[in-house]
């Protein structure tokens, strides 16, 4: 990229006007002074390929991607790292110099980093996991708490066969639990994480029972509307270490910003003021 060219980057999704990511990006951009755009696109499945494949010779340097392509562009990459395929999806695109797009999936890497820096005393290794539902955020949690260590992950979902399909891909750490019974993960849990859409705003509250966290567990709701999900207050009530689910998203910017903008943003509560647009 020649000295006068300003990089360009964005999220693709359908829809995307709820989007926080340009507001996150948008802020990184100004506090650091770079010269450089993020803009929030609406493409539809039909015009995916097109789209991403233009989007480089019009002076994009990489995009994110959101809800219903995570899976799709997997397809469209040239290289796709473990960590993407292992989870089956990307969220991150790169598009390098020679043409070729590289696809990476950096969720695990914000979920991880979102429970070190709100439970900094966060020991993975030092319990059992509990966590609640088995799709595609799922998918990115159990990869990244095998990564850190910890030893066995209780896992829960509405419909069994989901969960029974996980556990059949990462491997015997994972104890499979019915719904029914799902409160009793929580017993001796270190580490409780919803990654189910229950208790967002405009969707069904959490109804499993929540009266076995073990004080002191470090727990986080990936729900981020509200920021005190049920779950949380819940969690907090007996005592455990809370982390709310928007740090997630924060965290998983970074390693795409650096690729695209040059520079390593920070994590820190200007942002999150700035994308909760107070």
């Amino acid at each position: 990229m020649s000295d006068n060219t300003i990089p360009l980057a964005g999220v693709i999704g359908d829809p995307i006007g709820h989007s926080l990511s340009p507001r996150l990006h948008g802020h990184w951009l100004r506090t650091n002074g770079i010269i450089g755009h993020y803009i929030p696109m609406q493409v539809t499945n039909e015009n995916l390929e097109h789209v991403i494949r233009t989007l480089p010779m019009a002076g994009f340097v990489g995009v994110n991607v959101t809800i219903p392509h995570k899976e799709t562009v997997l397809n469209l990459a040239d290289t796709v790292t473990d960590r993407a395929a292992l989870i089956g999806a990307a969220n991150t695109l790169i598009f390098r110099p020679d043409g070729k797009i590289y696809a990476d999936n950096t969720d695990g890497y914000g979920f991880i980093e979102n429970l070190r820096q709100g439970a900094s005393d966060w020991v993975p290794d030092a319990g059992p996991a509990a966590v609640f539902g088995a799709g595609g955020a799922a998918r990115a949690v159990l990869a990244s708490l095998i990564d850190v260590g910890v030893p066995e992950i209780r896992l829960a979902n509405r419909t069994r066969a989901r969960a029974d399909a996980l556990r059949a891909e990462f491997g015997n750490r994972i104890k499979v639990c019915d719904w029914l019974q799902a409160g009793n993960m929580l017993d001796e849990a270190t580490t409780v994480v919803n990654t189910t859409s229950l208790g967002m705003v405009g969707k069904t509250e959490f109804r499993a029972p929540l009266d076995g966290f073990k004080p002191g567990a470090v727990v986080t709701d990936l729900v981020y509307t509200p920021l005190r999900t049920h779950f949380l207050e819940e969690a907090e009530k007996a005592g455990c270490v809370t982390v709310d689910g928007l740090g997630m998203l924060l965290h998983q910017a970074v390693p795409g910003f650096e690729r695209w903008f040059g520079m390593r943003p920070v994590v820190d509560d200007a942002l999150r003021s700035a994308v909760l647009g107070i």
